[in-house]
């Protein structure tokens, strides 16, 4: 870093000519600050409400994130080994295939996996970072604020929710979605109410949905065509998932076809467990989305119906399908768009695990509910928010009167 700060001094002199030094102190404090904690750290508004600078927050999530992470490289490169294997492919083709020349394709072997899996997820993630970086940049420059780790946190989920077939260029219209329109037109890191990564992934799903959804996205191998457990269950119950040979022990470790980061409930807990210790997520939200799923699946479970066998899905077999474990831990608890009281934090979480269920069972054309049931929240937090503080000014006067 001493090598970068001594070389953007060299060129100081050329950049402050003709008033342009605010824009080059904006850019050299930009630099320094990513990689440094500043001196002056958050101590209010908008979101953090301690002295814990956002670095470090930021910081806590990538390190939640990990276990994703590590169960994406796995389980990416384990599913395509594994149907390889199935078909006889001998290799794969392109690039990937020649790197993987001396490795192999063996589904048994840890390292071949977990070379497969970030062969898939490499790509992704530099797009992402390139194209969403590439925004960021640009916003900060043009209003001379300094780029904030807060992308890197972005980043990050975006790339761990995309299916590992899809295509580049769509990942880089996703992220471009998700960073300004979602986030940077309102202002940027703390002014979003939608969650960044989320919104991207929505666009994503409604304007190219074959390479984001259907059969054939969730395992890296050419001409697969496969169902995710939680698509199986919509068409024929949890007898199609059995007949399938899954098991919940699967679903619930992850090795499962779905989308790179989203398929282990059991890294997820162990994200959830981290963020709570250190209290950078609310536990509050992650409670409320449990109970409100769980309220609403007993609540259909005694319905019951003839004709839709996702009635009759008990409520610890969706906690381990589809994205309900990442959204649950990692988008349900942003500390920009989900609520900020503790009472609203409950009602919201709630919201999330009853629009969940309800889209899952009663949506005839969708199985997953976790990405708009979160968004769909996002937009109710702060009327709960602001209901919240209303009765308790009442429950006050009330008291007081």
């Amino acid at each position: 870093m001493s090598r970068l700060r001594h070389f953007l001094d060299r060129l100081r002199p050329n950049f402050t000519k003709g008033g342009r030094y605010e824009k080059f102190e904006a850019l050299y404090q930009m630099v320094d600050t990513f990689i440094y904690t500043p001196p002056d750290v958050t101590r209010t508004a908008p979101h953090v409400r301690d002295g814990i600078d956002l670095k470090r927050v930021m910081t806590y999530v990538v390190i939640a994130l990990v276990p994703c992470l590590l169960v994406a490289l796995y389980n990416t490169g384990y599913q395509a080994n594994l149907e390889m294997v199935r078909q006889g492919i001998a290799a794969v083709p392109g690039w990937r295939g020649a790197l993987l020349s001396g490795i192999g394709y063996d589904p048994a072997s840890l390292f071949a996996c977990m070379v497969h899996g970030l062969l898939y997820f490499l790509p992704i993630y530099i797009v992402v970072l390139a194209a969403g970086g590439l925004w960021e940049v640009i916003f900060a420059a043009v209003r001379n604020h300094e780029i904030n780790e807060g992308f890197l946190v972005t980043s990050m989920l975006f790339a761990l929710i995309m299916p590992p077939a899809i295509p580049l260029w769509q990942v880089a219209l996703g992220v471009s979605f998700g960073v300004v329109v979602a986030k940077e037109i309102f202002g940027g890191t703390g002014k979003n109410f939608l969650n960044p990564a989320l919104a991207g992934r929505a666009f994503l799903f409604f304007t190219y949905p074959a390479q984001i959804s259907g059969d054939a996205v969730w395992v890296a191998v050419d001409g697969f065509s496969g169902a995710t457990p939680l698509t199986l269950a919509k068409v024929g119950g949890l007898q199609a998932v059995a007949d399938h040979g899954v098991t919940w022990m699967q679903t619930f470790i992850g090795v499962i076809p779905g989308s790179l980061g989203e398929t282990s409930t059991l890294a997820c807990l162990l994200g959830a467990a981290f963020l709570i210790c250190t209290r950078v997520a609310s536990w509050r939200i992650m409670a409320g989305v449990l109970v409100g799923m769980i309220a609403t699946s007993l609540l259909f479970n005694l319905i019951g119906s003839d004709r839709n066998p996702m009635f009759a899905v008990p409520w610890y077999w969706h906690l381990v399908l589809g994205s309900f474990a990442f959204g649950t831990v990692f988008m349900a608890t942003d500390p920009v768009s989900a609520a900020m009281t503790n009472a609203g934090r409950w009602i919201f979480g709630a919201l999330i695990g009853f629009m969940v269920i309800l889209i899952r069972v009663v949506n005839p054309a969708y199985p997953e509910g976790v990405m708009l049931a979160i968004l769909f929240a996002n937009l109710f937090a702060p009327l709960i928010d602001y209901c919240v503080v209303r009765v308790n000014i009442r429950r006050r006067a009330l008291r007081n009167a």
